[in-house]
């Protein structure tokens, strides 16, 4: 199957975006001074174990879609030249 240049650049911008934002969001989750995160004692909560879940599936998923990506451009450059 070939990816057009588009689709390509969408796919690798794709999975760099998610790991920008998942990153940044994983570092916000380690920090959190509302409670949320991290009861009183310092232990981990529900909430920051399903999130870093979720982070660590988008991450994954993220990575997947941007090499899926970064073969697409990979393969139209190789054609071009």
């Amino acid at each position: 199957m070939k990816l057009s240049r588009r689709v390509s650049w969408f796919l690798l911008a794709f999975g760099v975006w998610s790991w920008f934002i998942w990153i940044t969001f994983v570092k916000n989750l380690w920090q959190d001074g509302s409670g949320l995160a991290f009861d009183d004692a310092g232990e981990p909560t529900g909430y920051f174990w399903v999130h870093l879940l979720l982070a660590i599936t988008s991450l994954s998923l993220g990575t997947a879609v941007g090499v899926i990506g970064l073969r697409g451009v990979r393969a139209l450059r190789d054609t071009r030249a």
